[in-house]
């Protein structure tokens, strides 16, 4: 698990891929402390699997789901990434819980500055803006970041000084490709609640699921107070 919150921006030194996968190797320096083989560090947002360790880098492996999901494949030798290592269970709770398992990808549309903060515009697709909700968490190519705005086709977020100059964001352009996470939260509560949304009243009938049968109960008022809520 990672929290959003990048430890250093570093190179891409290679990146060998045979149809959609293969490996990346990344040049770094701060994500190498207490590093070893087998750990996960997330590039740009995307958890990735340390396979090996120089003094200068580390190499990952990369499969052909991270490829289709994320914008790794479309990095370039000298091209600047977030870096992160995984969270450490003594650790400080920065950002938000980010898994660094992408949802996909998102287009910046448009970066505009208002005094100290710039103003970022990601264009995203509706099935991932579904989970985009203002003042919300969103993981913007691995920066733990808070939603200002959301609309039917995009949401914008604002970038302080400390975040422009610790990340990759603000050298980016519009038309640029982002990785995007939505929060887990969210997702959980959506899986976890699609029993509810059919017809009826009460509690889930397990023996109609187990026949295949989705006679369940609706979420409403009534049963959210008949149930303690």
């Amino acid at each position: 698990m990672f929290t959003g919150i990048v430890e250093e921006t570093g190179t891409v030194r290679s990146l060998d891929l045979a149809g959609s996968s293969g490996e990346i190797g990344i040049r770094a320096a701060k994500v190498l402390a207490g590093t070893n083989i087998g750990d996960s560090i997330a590039v740009n947002g995307v958890c990735l699997t340390v396979t090996r360790l120089t003094s200068e880098g580390f190499t990952a492996d990369v499969m052909a789901e991270t490829v289709r999901r994320s914008s790794l494949g479309q990095l370039r030798p000298g091209d600047k990434v977030n870096l992160e290592r995984a969270m450490t269970a003594d650790g400080r709770f920065g950002g938000h819980i980010v898994s660094g398992h992408i949802d996909g990808t998102g287009r910046i549309r448009s970066l505009t500055k208002e005094e100290n903060a710039v103003w970022v515009e990601v264009e995203a697709a509706p099935q991932l803006l579904r989970y985009i909700v203002e003042k919300g968490s969103i993981a913007i190519d691995g920066i733990s970041l808070t939603v200002a705005a959301v609309d039917a086709g995009s949401f914008k977020v604002s970038i302080i000084p400390h975040t422009g100059a610790e990340t990759t964001l603000l050298t980016r352009r519009a038309g640029d490709v982002v990785n995007l996470e939505t929060d887990i939260i969210g997702k959980y509560v959506e899986k976890l609640l699609a029993p509810y949304a059919g017809g009826g009243s009460g509690t889930p009938d397990r023996g109609a699921a187990a026949a295949g049968r989705t006679d369940t109960p609706a979420l409403t008022l009534e049963y959210l107070a008949e149930h303690g809520f």
